[in-house]
C-alpha cells in the first residue's frame, strides 16, 4: 500500500485510513481526501481495501441458527449461561493474577535501582549515580521498545482506545492476539520500571481485554481445544460481552477499584449495555478484588521482595479532616477552570505529538527504538538533574517515618543533602510513580514541598507525560494525569493556604481529579476510582464539583483524549448521538453503489464472481418467481457463509429449493466465527468450471429478519438507531410499491463525516 494511502497511528505505526471499501463493499464514488494540518500526509479515503472490518454483533436468524435452538435441551441452555459465569470468573482470576504480577516485578525492579542510585548518592559518587540510573532506564527501554517494535507493535500506548473502539464493533487487526497480552504484560513492566512519566493502570485494561478475548474464542482446532460447549462462544455478541468484563476488571486490577472499573465500562469503553452484563461485570470486579486482597495480605509479611505494603496502587487520604467553607469551595471552582483548561492543552499538545513522531516510526523498527531511548534519556536527566535545583530542607521534628530515608520509598529523600535534611523534589522524581502521588496525596504536611519545587515538578511532569505517550511501548495516560494534576493541585493548596482550611493533600487529590476531568471527559467512573483509591467518601461532593467543572471547561476547547487517539487511529468509531448535519438528509442521500444482490437460489459461479470483484461483506436476498409472486426482500447473507457454503459444495444442477439438505449437511458450528484471520478464504475455495453452472440453495443462511428503514428516513434518526442497534448492514427499502425491494445498504462508513461530507461538503454551512 502507498504512503499517500495510510495515515499514522499513535504509536508510529502507518495504518490505512477508513474507506467507503474498507467497511463492506467497494464503492465507484470518487476518492476523497482529508489533508492534516502538521503534516504533508493526505489520507486518500477509499482508495484501498483496510483490513479493519464490522465485527457481527446482531443475531443472524437464519434457518440455521433456528434449527440449532430448538434443538438446545434446557440443560444445554443452563450448561451455556453457566459458562458465562465460569468464563467471568476466570477472567477475574487471570486479571487480577497479572495485576499482582506486574506490580511485585515493578516495585522489585523500580527498587532495586533506585537503591542501588541513593547507595552511589551517599558515598558522593554523583556521576557514576546518574550513570547507573541513566543505564538501567536505557536497557529496560529499549527492552520494552524492541518487544513493542518487533513482536507486537499493537501493545504500544494505552490500548483503551483499541478496546473502546472493539466494543464499538470495530475489528482493529492484532489488538486482542495473544502476542499483544505478552507485550503488554511485559512490555508495560519494563517501561514503568524505566521511569517513564507512564502508567501501567491503562495497558491493565487492554490487558483484561486479551485474557477475555483469549478465553471467549470458543476453544481451538490447533490445540485440539474442540468441545462443543466451547464453541457456544464462537459469535462476536458473546466475545464482546466477555470483553466488557475484562476491560472492567482491568481497571479493577490497576487502582483496586472494583465499583469503578464496572462504571468505566459502562459510561467510557462499552457502547451497548443491559442488566445482565452489569451482574457479570460486578461479578468479576468482585473476584479481582479478592485476588488483590489476598496478595496484599501475603505480601505484608515481606514475602515479595521490595514489594512491601504499598505497592498496589492505593492513596489513604482517610486521616484528613474534611471541612470546607465558601473560600475552599472557590479555591476548588478554580481548580475545575484550570484542570479543564489545562486537559484541553494536554489532548491538544499530545494530538500533534503523536502526529509528528508517526512520521519518524514509519521509518522501521530501529528509529522506533532510537526515539524511546532518546525519550528515556531526556527523562533520566530531568528526573536526576532537577533535584539539584532544589535546596535541602530541615527534616521534621514530628515525624513518625525516618528522614532522610535512604533504604526505603518515602517522602523524604537525601539526595546531596547533609544530614537531617531532605531534598523534596528528589523525593518525587526519585521514587516509582505511585510512591510520587502518595508524597503528593500526604495529608499533614503542609509545608513539605517547596512552592517552587511543585511547580518545577508540575511543569516537567506536564511536558514529560506529553513527549512519551505515542514513542513504541505500553504506555497509560492516568497515571502521568494524576501526577501533574496532584502536583498543582498542591501548589494551588499552598497558595490558599492563609484563606482555606482543607489540608493540601486534599487539594492535590482534588487537582488529580480536575486534570483527569479535563483530559479524559469522565465524570460518575472518574468519580469513583477516587473514592475507591483514596479511601474517604467524605470528599464526594468536592471531587463531583471539580469533575463536573474540568469536563465543562475542556468541552469547550475539544474532545477527549480517547475520542481523539480513536479519530487519529482512523478507527470508523460511531458517536452515540448523530451530527447536527445529519438532520438534513435522509437515507437514501448517502447510499451509494453499486448494489449487489442475489436471488434466493442463485447460481454458483454469480456468487464466486461477486465474492471476487467486490468487497461486500453483505449481500441482499431477494425471493423471484416462482419462489415468491413478486420480487421480495428475503434478508440478507453474509460473505463469510457464503464461503462456508460454497466449501461445503451442496449444489444442484436444476434451480430448485433445498434447504433441508443444507440443514442435514452443514452444521451451525460449521458457520460459527472462526479466530482472526482463521475463517474460509475465497483462495480456499476448489469450485471446478462444471460446478460453476450449478445451483445453490441460499435460504438457510440468509438473515430473514435484517433491520430496515425506509429510505426518507432522516440519517440523523437512521444513524441513532444503527449505533443503538449494534449493525454492521442496514437495508433502504422503497417508500414506493413497483419498485425494487430494497434501494441499498447502510453500513458503518455511511455514518462517517468523511463519507457525508466528502458528498456533500456544502453542508458544513448547515447546523
Amino acid at each position: 500500500m502507498d504512503q499517500e494511502n495510510k495515515v499514522a497511528n499513535e504509536e508510529g505505526d502507518i495504518e490505512c485510513y477508513y474507506g467507503k471499501d474498507m467497511e463492506d463493499r467497494i464503492y465507484s464514488q470518487p476518492l476523497l481526501t482529508k489533508r492534516y494540518n502538521t503534516t504533508s500526509q493526505i489520507a486518500i479515503v477509499g482508495a484501498n481495501a483496510c483490513p479493519v472490518e464490522s465485527l457481527d454483533y446482531e443475531i443472524i436468524e437464519n434457518e440455521l441458527f433456528k434449527q440449532d435452538w430448538r434443538s438446545r435441551r434446557t440443560i444445554q441452555i443452563f450448561q451455556y449461561v453457566l459458562l458465562k459465569w465460569a468464563f467471568a470468573l476466570i477472567i477475574g482470576l487471570g486479571t487480577g493474577l497479572v495485576g499482582i504480577f506486574n506490580n511485585i516485578a515493578v516495585e522489585n525492579i523500580s527498587g532495586f535501582k533506585l537503591l542501588m542510585t541513593t547507595k552511589l548518592m551517599l558515598e558522593h559518587k554523583y556521576y557514576k549515580a546518574f550513570a547507573a540510573l541513566a543505564s538501567c532506564n536505557l536497557a529496560l527501554a529499549a527492552a520494552a521498545a524492541a518487544l513493542c517494535a518487533y513482536i507486537a507493535p499493537a501493545a504500544a500506548g494505552s490500548g483503551i482506545p483499541e478496546v473502546k473502539a472493539y466494543l464499538n464493533g470495530v475489528d482493529a487487526h492484532s489488538i486482542l492476539a495473544p502476542s499483544t497480552l505478552f507485550v503488554k504484560i511485559f512490555g508495560s513492566i519494563l517501561c514503568v520500571s524505566a521511569g517513564f512519566v507512564v502508567g501501567k493502570e491503562g495497558p491493565m485494561v487492554h490487558t483484561g481485554a486479551c485474557i477475555a478475548s483469549l478465553i471467549g474464542q470458543g476453544g481451538s482446532r490447533k490445540y485440539h481445544l474442540t468441545w462443543r460447549w466451547l464453541r457456544y462462544f464462537k459469535n462476536d455478541r458473546d466475545r464482546r460481552d466477555l470483553i466488557t468484563c475484562g476491560a472492567a476488571a482491568g481497571v479493577a486490577s490497576a487502582f483496586r477499584a472494583p465499583v469503578g472499573g464496572v462504571l468505566f465500562a459502562l459510561e467510557e469503553a462499552a457502547s451497548w449495555w443491559r442488566s445482565a452484563l452489569l451482574w457479570r461485570t460486578f461479578f468479576t470486579t468482585a473476584v479481582v478484588a479478592i485476588v488483590l486482597r489476598a496478595f496484599i495480605q501475603l505480601c505484608s509479611t515481606g514475602t515479595c521482595g521490595l514489594f512491601g505494603e504499598g505497592g498496589l496502587t492505593m492513596y489513604d487520604v482517610s486521616a484528613a479532616k474534611v471541612a470546607y467553607s465558601v473560600p475552599d469551595i472557590l479555591a476548588v471552582i478554580l481548580l475545575g477552570v484550570i484542570g479543564g483548561i489545562f486537559g484541553s492543552l494536554y489532548n491538544y499538545l499530545v494530538d500533534k505529538v503523536l502526529r509528528t513522531y508517526s512520521i519518524i516510526n514509519e521509518k522501521g523498527p530501529a528509529v522506533k527504538i532510537l526515539l524511546v531511548v532518546t525519550i528515556s534519556l531526556l527523562t533520566s536527566i530531568c528526573s536526576y538533574g532537577l533535584p539539584w535545583f532544589a535546596t535541602c530542607i530541615p527534616c521534621p521534628i514530628d515525624t513518625t517515618e525516618s528522614c532522610p530515608n535512604t533504604d526505603l520509598s518515602g517522602n523524604y529523600k537525601s539526595f546531596q543533602c547533609p544530614p537531617n535534611h531532605y531534598n523534596d523534589l528528589a523525593s518525587l522524581f526519585l521514587n516509582t510513580n505511585d510512591d510520587a502521588i502518595r508524597n503528593l496525596l500526604s495529608t499533614s504536611t503542609t509545608k513539605e514541598f517547596h512552592i517552587s519545587s511543585l511547580f518545577i515538578f508540575f511543569i516537567a511532569i506536564y511536558c514529560l507525560g506529553v513527549i512519551t505517550y505515542g514513542i513504541a511501548i505500553p504506555s497509560g495516560l492516568f497515571i502521568p494525569v494524576i501526577l501533574a494534576g496532584a502536583g498543582y493541585g498542591r501548589l494551588i493548596g499552598r497558595l490558599f493556604d492563609p484563606i482555606t482550611k482543607l489540608d493540601v493533600g486534599l487539594f492535590a487529590l482534588l487537582g488529580a481529579a480536575s486534570f483527569l476531568g479535563g483530559t479524559m471527559r469522565m465524570t460518575v467512573s472518574l468519580c469513583v476510582i477516587l473514592l475507591e483509591l483514596t479511601n474517604d467518601l467524605l470528599l464526594l461532593p468536592l471531587v463531583m464539583l471539580v469533575l463536573l467543572i474540568s469536563k465543562t471547561v475542556g468541552d469547550m476547547f475539544n474532545h477527549g483524549v480517547y475520542d481523539q487517539i480513536v479519530k487519529l487511529k482512523g478507527l470508523p468509531y460511531m458517536e452515540a448521538h448523530a451530527e447536527p448535519y445529519m438532520k438534513h438528509l435522509v437515507a437514501r442521500d448517502v447510499v451509494s453503489g453499486p448494489l449487489i444482490t442475489f436471488s434466493g437460489v442463485e447460481k454458483v459461479g454469480n456468487i464466486l464472481h461477486a465474492l471476487k470483484t467486490t468487497g461486500h461483506n453483505g449481500f441482499p436476498v431477494i425471493d423471484e418467481p416462482p419462489f415468491a409472486d413478486a420480487p421480495e426482500l428475503c434478508g440478507l447473507v453474509l460473505r463469510s457463509h457464503l464461503l462456508v457454503l460454497l466449501k461445503g459444495k451442496i449444489f444442484s444442477r436444476d434451480r430448485v429449493l433445498s434447504g433441508d439438505e443444507v440443514v442435514h449437511r452443514i452444521s451451525k458450528f460449521d458457520f460459527a466465527k472462526a479466530g482472526s484471520g482463521k475463517g474460509v478464504k475465497l483462495e480456499d475455495l476448489d469450485i471446478k468450471d462444471e460446478e460453476m453452472d450449478m445451483y445453490v440453495d441460499l435460504h438457510p443462511i440468509t438473515n430473514t429478519s435484517p433491520y430496515t428503514v425506509v429510505e426518507t428516513m432522516s440519517l440523523a434518526k437512521a444513524a441513532v438507531l444503527f449505533r443503538q442497534l449494534g449493525l454492521r448492514h442496514m437495508c433502504v427499502v422503497p417508500k414506493s410499491q413497483g419498485r425494487p425491494p430494497i434501494v441499498g445498504i447502510l453500513t458503518r462508513h455511511d455514518f462517517l463525516p468523511e463519507h457525508i461530507l466528502g458528498l456533500y461538503p456544502h453542508i458544513r454551512l448547515r447546523k
